[in-house]
């Protein structure tokens, strides 16, 4: 009988274990999509404010946010070359 009750025991410890990393990979990724998009959010307003004194701006929505957090620096540089090219 000891065995049964430890080989269900095993059990119900390896389903939590499953259900754990199937609820918390999801969670995970939003919570570094967060992550990335405060740093965007950061990095626009850090170029807006060097920047805008040279009259130059570029837009913070949740798109130029999304896009500076997910790409970074290459990202930052996308959105300048977009507002240059498109704007003159």
């Amino acid at each position: 009988m000891e065995w049964k009750m430890f080989l269900i025991g095993m059990a119900g410890l390896l389903g939590l274990y499953l259900m754990g990393t199937v609820l918390f990979r999801p969670l995970r990724f939003l919570i570094r999509l967060a992550a990335w998009s405060m740093l965007g959010a950061f990095l626009l307003v850090a170029l807006n404010t060097l920047f805008g004194y040279f009259g130059f701006h570029i837009a913070v929505n949740p798109w130029t946010i999304l896009t500076a957090g997910l790409l970074q620096l290459p990202g930052v540089v996308l959105l300048v070359l977009l507002n240059y090219f498109l704007l003159c």
